[in-house]
């Protein structure tokens, strides 16, 4: 967005995501004095009147769903460029995909955030839209401090790809994500229902209950093979929502959710409690990035270098010793930043990793993350960060990396952030590693960290 700093009444603070027609940014209401998510339309559609009006169209029917259980719409307006905008509410709890940075939910709390989502779908259906891309980066959460479990709300957002269920009915176009579409969104000409969201739904649930993206219709694996404690009744009414031919699946988002909330009052095992959940992690750029589960670093290496692994072992970097107070090694997930979704193997450590989103809160460390695919370079340079200083890119090439690094300094902490997208040197390996290291004053020690990573196979 150059260096448009206000919309409006409306201060950006930060992003939070760039999607495939526009990008989302955390902004402050100075009249409401209020937070906000503000999406405005990207410069490379604003020439195509019909993208321009798909784009209004999801501020409509946002509008129009009028739910708590889906995104709010404030305001709609224009830039001086002429690109459309509209505002949001913004949900301070992060996405699904965050708590999935953890691997697979207690079962019991996976079926009710399952749910809670379905009920979103079924506010929809009653408005007479079907979704058409439900999916956990779309499932945004909305915490509390007065819950127990750190959510009071769960919404549905992203109606991009939406449509009436009038128009769906017709010849549509392909549509939806690998893993959560169902097989009449993977074709052109066929129409859909709302039996559609409920195969996406089926997709999500199955995700938070075994860690695991679902294969593609007709080919998914059981969950319970691969979480065999999961009971018989779960694993069939996910697989009946994940039914290929929509005649078998549940008639309607409305029947999957009490379905799920009875299975999820059966269900008496202790659920995991949060201590947070990141809205976005890598400082506003990697939503499901960094959870907050915090863990002493033990892995010591000689002199004043840490060695630290992710869960796999696949990813691996040294940093100064004093980096070293927390780890969180259990993977992220590419989509963060427009890639392709799905589970990597990542790490992030930091001496207060509990503040890595916070710019003006003083953070030394570093998270290393695995993309086998996109185009990571461009992803990586198409982050910024307004409230610092950019102080430019540069090439990179160091041992077994090449690549492309970009600073920033004077954040609002007095600190900096160097955005990195490396390649193997010597090519071949579809391996592509995204580095984003965050310090406190200059930028000292970014070649040393990078030097010291390693992706294993």
């Amino acid at each position: 967005m150059h260096s448009v700093e206000r919309i409006g009444r409306y201060r950006l603070e930060r992003r939070l995501g760039t999607g495939a027609f526009g990008t989302v940014w955390l902004a402050h209401d100075d009249e409401l004095q209020a937070p906000v998510a503000v999406k405005v339309l990207a410069d490379n559609w604003s020439h195509r009147l019909d993208v321009r009006e798909r784009f209004l169209s999801e501020a409509r029917m946002l509008r129009r769903a009028g739910s708590d259980r889906i995104v709010q719409v404030y305001d709609i307006g224009e830039l001086s460029d002429g690109r459309p905008y509209f505002v949001m509410e913004y949900a301070d709890g992060g996405t699904l995909a965050d708590l999935l940075a953890d691997g697979a939910l207690p079962v019991s709390e996976a079926l009710s955030l399952t749910a809670l989502a379905a009920r979103g779908a079924a506010a929809l259906h009653a408005a007479g839209i079907v979704h058409r891309d439900i999916k956990p980066s779309n499932v945004l959460l909305c915490a509390s401090p007065d819950d127990p479990e750190g959510v009071s709300r769960v919404l549905l957002a992203d109606l991009g790809l939406a449509k009436s269920l009038a128009q769906a009915s017709g010849l549509t176009q392909v549509a939806g994500s690998a893993g959560y579409r169902p097989p009449e969104q993977a074709e052109p000409g066929a129409g859909i229902d709302a039996r559609a969201d409920v195969y996406s739904l089926g997709a999500v649930g199955y995700h938070l209950v075994t860690g695991e993206v679902p294969g593609e219709p007709g080919k998914v694996v059981r969950p319970d093979r691969l979480r065999p404690d999961l009971a018989p009744a779960v694993r069939r009414a996910l697989m009946r929502a994940l039914a290929p031919e929509r005649g078998r699946r549940w008639p309607d988002a409305e029947a999957f959710a009490q379905e799920l909330e009875r299975l999820a009052a059966c269900d008496h095992r202790p659920r995991r409690r949060r201590t947070a959940v990141l809205s976005a992690a890598a400082v506003a750029t990697a939503a499901a990035v960094v959870g907050v589960t915090a863990a002493l670093v033990n892995r010591q290496s000689p002199a004043t270098e840490l060695r630290v692994t992710d869960s796999t072992g696949r990813v691996a970097a040294e940093v100064p010793e004093g980096w070293g107070r927390q780890l969180r090694d259990s993977g992220w997930d590419p989509g963060a930043l427009g890639l392709p979704s799905g589970h990597e193997p990542a790490l992030a450590v930091a001496d207060r990793l509990t503040k890595w989103q916070d710019l003006g809160t003083e953070v030394n460390g570093v998270f290393v993350g695995l993309s086998e695919h996109g185009d990571l370079t461009a992803a990586v340079t198409a982050l910024t960060h307004p409230a610092c200083h950019y102080d430019g890119g540069r090439a990179y090439a160091s041992g077994p990396w090449r690549g492309r690094v970009r600073s920033w300094s004077g954040c609002p902490g007095g600190g900096s952030v160097t955005e990195a997208a490396l390649a193997p040197a010597r090519g071949g390996a579809r391996a592509r590693v995204y580095v984003q290291i965050r310090q406190n004053g200059r930028a000292s020690a970014t070649d040393r960290v990078l030097d010291s990573v390693r992706v294993g196979s």
